[in-house]
């Protein structure tokens, strides 16, 4: 067998790995890169190897950094099986769509510069249009139900605790006479967040490919986030201002509102008006409903008390109309506004920023990791002066982060994870993770007794 990492290796973006098994080639994942405009558009334009080769995909979530290049590897004439967790398979079909509409309004934006300098039009990556011919290529496939995808290859999804249906998995290979399981852990959930069911630790693995985003870093009690993100809110409401929430709109959404689900029916906070203001997060709250058996005994104990249905409660209101977003910014008295994107780079939550920053009553609470160089960012960093839509603002608005509600396993439970291969597994190698965290996390591994530890490059090929 052999690995390619065409993605996500040495970075945490654009999830790609392509194997090599019995002389079939079968792709786990097929993320998008994300960094600068014009290395993204090449990097993600070109394959490694020739579609045409290609057997089968395994998609281990939906997040676009996992799924986002499937329009652009179709469009080149890729017409396989795409196996997804059904979970998994509906929110990818909404969010790829998304997605094309982005890279054609991007496109858009960019051409009305360019023609203004005599310059000839950029192409999109991909276009909606392009995103819907992905859809009857996904198998919905159970967790614990073994499939083949390629001949020689038994592949069984695990719950990954991670976005609604991400999944691990074992894959089982026969090849020239050997035996040997592959386990890919796709990204690592955390065990009591809201909603979904804790993370299943890897079963008896010969080589394990590992993500390490955060393999510097602990992460707090999933339940202290709570706590806090509840005194942040309530302290906010309490002098009239307006808590503006940067938040991805598939996975931390729907977590945000059902923790406010919480607070709201247990007295803790009043009950101010919450927008989620967002076509994709209402998109995917639907489908977050509608596969209500993925949640969590917890989630399922809260709805079964007819307290609420997990994703609803009253004076909760999900925008999908541009002129009901604008209508927001009309608003007297304290709210809370939830809006993508989650680096606060696009969408509608510029706008509820510009209209919002300068007031001191007011909260930007950042909820998850910001990029360097994003809005985000530079809000995080609690930084004075912010330019939104060319225009310069003074922030006059707090801003706090809350670094424990993340979807990504922390430091500590990365290593309960890794230790339940230590066992069996042989090698293990470390993938999604920029080289601080990785180090760190390596070091860790070492004392723990790993000795074959590889942090593959970029293009990198290992034969196993």
């Amino acid at each position: 067998m052999k690995i390619r990492f065409n993605g996500a290796a040495r970075t945490v973006t654009g999830s790609q790995y392509l194997l090599t098994i019995n002389n079939h080639l079968m792709l786990l994942e097929c993320g998008m890169y994300q960094g600068k405009r014009a290395e993204t558009y090449a990097r993600n334009r070109s394959f490694s190897f020739n579609i045409r080769d290609l057997e089968a995909v395994v998609l281990s979530h939906a997040h676009i950094d996992h799924s986002g290049n499937l329009p652009n590897l179709v469009k080149q004439g890729y017409h396989g099986p795409i196996f997804a967790t059904r979970g998994t398979a509906a929110l990818a079909d909404l969010m790829l769509r998304d997605s094309g509409h982005i890279q054609e309004s991007d496109a858009e934006f960019v051409n009305k510069k360019r023609a203004k300098e005599g310059l000839d039009p950029i192409e999109p990556l991909y276009t909606s249009d392009d995103a819907a011919r992905v859809t009857p290529l996904f198998r919905a496939r159970e967790y614990h139900t073994p499939f083949s995808p390629i001949p020689g290859v038994t592949v069984e999804f695990f719950d990954a605790g991670h976005i609604l249906g991400s999944a691990g998995m074992a894959i089982d290979i026969e090849e020239n006479g050997r035996k040997f399981r592959l386990w890919f852990s796709g990204d690592i959930g955390r065990p009591g967040l809201p909603l979904l069911r804790d993370p299943e630790l890897p079963q008896r693995p010969d080589y394990m490919m590992m993500e390490c985003t955060y393999g510097d870093k602990p992460h707090e009690n999933p339940e202290d986030a709570y706590v806090e993100f509840r005194d942040v809110v309530a302290r906010t409401i309490k002098r009239g201002g307006k808590v503006i929430i940067p938040a991805f709109a598939v996975g931390r959404t729907q977590e945000l509102v059902y923790d406010i689900n919480r607070l709201v029916s247990d007295n803790e906070l009043p009950n101010v008006p919450v927008y989620v203001d967002s076509p994709l997060a209402v998109g995917a709250s639907q489908i977050f409903s509608r596969f209500d058996t993925y949640f969590d005994e917890e989630t399922r104990q809260f709805v079964r008390e007819e307290r609420h249905p997990a994703l609803n409660f009253n004076n909760l209101h999900y925008i999908s109309k541009a002129d009901d977003s604008k209508k927001i910014n009309d608003l007297r008295g304290p709210a809370i506004i939830m809006s993508a994107s989650g680096m606060a780079e696009n969408g509608r939550i510029l706008h509820h920023l510009r209209n919002n920053i300068e007031d001191p009553r007011n909260m930007i609470l950042i909820v998850g990791w910001q990029a360097p160089y994003t809005l985000g960012r530079r809000l995080a960093d609690r930084e004075r002066k912010v330019r939104i839509f060319g225009e310069e603002f003074i922030r006059k608005a707090d801003v706090e982060t809350i670094g424990g509600l993340s979807a990504h396993a922390g430091q500590n439970y990365l290593m309960t994870y890794a230790r339940a291969a230590l066992p069996t597994v042989k090698t293990l190698f470390l993938v999604h993770g920029e080289e601080d965290a990785e180090g760190a996390f390596e070091g860790l591994l070492r004392e723990e007794g790993f000795s074959d530890i590889r942090y593959p490059d970029w293009g990198e090929e290992v034969e196993i």
